[in-house]
């Protein structure tokens, strides 16, 4: 059950552990097998949980795009983001692709030994260590993440090669069941959360108000356990669509957000501000996954839901 995962790793350091998550990732068996590690990883360190679940999407990637498998001893990264003031473009020259341009929001950019990278719509797979990468660009300020390298990066006319067709990476449901697999780090980070609230009932030292709280954290965290299942075995079937997959996926991304902030609110209105304010490791997941539950788009994903909703067949048992 991805609810309790059976092996929550434990995650120290990035650089220490990182490897041991990734051979973890390799060795499951299936997608609800993958999230149940994604999921563990995050109770523990988002971090750790946001680097592994970007190599774990690149490598799915690859492999229903035609792409070469990550090598051993990799790191990948999925830097697909673009703003009014950072876009990448490519360029097919004599000597085949080249990158050019500024890329934002890009996760790992500090250890990552690889990466696959969105420009004219389609991917782009890039080697980081070339001399015409520079990363580092508008570094990350807050508190929440800080860990994860995330930067923009540059490229001068670096070379690259394609990975699939233009909009082969966005058409196909692959994309969206890997966008349910980041609602499974967002899922093991509620779990991760709640550990305060939780450690108050079990040794008594809470009341009904505080047992009240936990049980709504626990409904919470079962719905999207539910939902997380269900899209796994569907993954896996391969029967789903892309609008099928994408439905899903943003009914899973909306339940697991949903217990994300439960999660946070009840734990803090029971606990108060003492586990936020004495244990250095709560208080920085707390800010570690307000940041990382924010790649949902909140309501512009529940107005696209409804569209797709109100054409489709009702919910039933």
């Amino acid at each position: 059950m991805i609810a309790h995962p059976s092996a929550v790793l434990e995650v120290h350091t990035v650089s220490a552990d990182l490897s041991a998550v990734l051979d973890d990732l390799a060795a499951a068996p299936d997608t609800a097998g993958l999230w149940r590690v994604l999921a563990g990883v995050g109770a523990r360190d988002l971090v750790t949980a946001r680097l592994a679940e970007a190599h774990a999407d690149a490598g799915g990637i690859l492999r229903q795009l035609g792409g070469d498998p990550p090598a051993p001893g990799s790191l990948w990264g999925v830097w697909a983001a673009r703003t009014r003031d950072a876009v990448v473009t490519a360029e097919d020259g004599p000597d085949g692709w080249t990158l050019h341009g500024a890329s934002p929001w890009s996760s790992g950019s500090d250890r990552c030994t690889d990466a696959l990278v969105a420009a004219e719509d389609r991917l782009f797979a890039v080697r980081l260590d070339h001399p015409t990468v520079v990363p580092g660009e508008d570094p990350w300020r807050g508190l929440g993440m800080a860990g994860a390298g995330t930067t923009t990066v540059r490229f001068h006319a670096t070379p690259a090669r394609p990975v699939g067709g233009p909009g082969d990476y966005l058409d196909r449901p692959g994309f969206w069941h890997a966008a349910a697999g980041v609602a499974a780090v967002w899922f093991g980070g509620a779990v991760g959360a709640a550990t305060p609230l939780r450690e108050r009932i079990r040794t008594g030292r809470g009341d009904a108000h505080d047992a009240a709280h936990l049980g709504a954290v626990d409904a919470a965290l079962g719905a999207a356990a539910a939902v997380l299942r269900e899209a796994a075995a569907a993954a896996d079937a391969g029967l789903e669509d892309t609008d099928t997959a994408r439905r899903r996926a943003l009914v899973v991304r909306a339940t697991a957000e949903h217990a994300v902030e439960t999660t946070l609110r009840s734990t803090g209105r029971a606990t108060g501000p003492t586990p936020l304010a004495r244990d250095a490791r709560h208080a920085r997941h707390v800010a570690d996954l307000e940041v990382y539950v924010r790649q949902s788009h909140a309501e512009r994903d529940l107005a696209t839901l409804g569209g797709l909703a109100a054409t489709a067949p009702a919910v039933s048992l």
